[in-house]
């Protein structure tokens, strides 16, 4: 590693209860520090090189399909890890829970996990959606100006979101993990070795976090949403939801322009990348955390299985 030239990496990962995922170009991993001290790594293939499909590759395309393959896998492995933090001494089973298993057996799972990603979907569209549709409904008649408004107040929910929650003891490892996440990745595409030492040294911010792609789609958003038509003049109720449903139509494309500026701020370093990025690194100071060594080992663990055999296809 300590020979290998600079490169920006394709690597990506998530921080999930006390671990990483990641996700390589042939090989993607999660690894897990076990209640008992150890490290638990799990690996399985992927396909996000060169012979992906095409809407993996596509421009315009590829953002929104990654995306949500990258919810689906970070959401498999966070359910895993919550699992991997259970042990024998835990409390005993409820009669509820005990009759759970007996007529659902592993089922019950896949279920809690179904139920749990609903209502976290439905937090959000009424988070992000509903509330500030209704809130400016009444301020203003101009379109544009009422859509600037919603979007900020998008942003604004946004960032109390996660300084509330950045408050919280449990997040606040996660986010101590999430910074281990870019610190590696960092250490990586900078050619040193992957060692503790030489991680630390490394910026916790990075441009292609999902924090940033968050962050710019909110901004995007705004751009979009000024083309919607006339219906932000309307205060019915049919024109809210007429004005939802838009919105969430129009959320591909969103996401699609989000992440070819993610793509192209993590791959270039001009005065344009720097100035799409600085929001999001801003954002950063909130959502990351200085790792220990612990868990510096959990991220080096989980990034070496990603690394392919020909660097050269992981240029991003």
């Amino acid at each position: 590693m300590s020979e290998k030239k600079q490169h920006k990496s394709k690597i990506g990962g998530q921080a999930l209860i006390e671990g990483i995922m990641m996700k390589g170009v042939r090989t993607s991993a999660m690894a897990c520090r076990l209640p008992d001290g150890t490290i638990d790594v799990e690996t399985w293939e992927d396909n996000n090189g060169a012979d992906a499909p095409w809407y993996k590759k596509t421009p315009f395309i590829r953002g929104t399909f990654n995306f949500v393959s990258s919810l689906i896998s970070g959401y498999k492995c966070l359910m895993k890890s919550a699992d991997k933090q259970m042990t024998d001494d835990e409390e005993p089973e409820s009669k509820f829970d005990i009759w759970l298993t007996e007529h659902l057996g592993e089922k019950i799972t896949g279920i809690v996990s179904v139920v749990a990603l609903i209502i976290g979907l439905a937090m959000s569209l009424f988070l992000f959606k509903f509330i500030p549709t209704v809130a400016t409904k009444s301020l203003v008649d101009i379109p544009v100006l009422r859509t600037f408004l919603e979007g900020i107040l998008k942003i604004v929910i946004f960032i109390c979101y996660i300084a509330i929650t950045a408050r919280m003891k449990d997040i606040r490892r996660t986010y101590e993990y999430h910074g281990a996440e870019h610190k590696t990745i960092a250490c990586l595409e900078s050619g040193q070795e992957l060692t503790v030492a030489n991680v630390k040294t490394n910026s916790r911010f990075h441009p292609r976090c999902g924090t940033s792609f968050i962050l710019i789609s909110l901004f995007i958003s705004i751009l979009v949403f000024c083309f919607i038509p006339k219906f932000a003049s309307f205060n019915s109720t049919a024109a809210i939801f007429i004005r939802l449903g838009l919105q969430i139509l129009l959320l591909p494309v969103i996401l699609g322009f989000s992440y070819e500026l993610i793509r192209l701020a993590g791959r270039k370093d001009n005065a344009f990348t720097r100035a799409i990025s600085a929001p999001g690194l801003k954002l950063q100071r909130l959502t990351t955390r200085e790792p220990d060594d612990s868990q510096i080992e959990v991220a080096i663990a989980a990034i070496k299985p990603c690394i392919p055999e020909k660097l050269e296809e992981d240029n991003w």
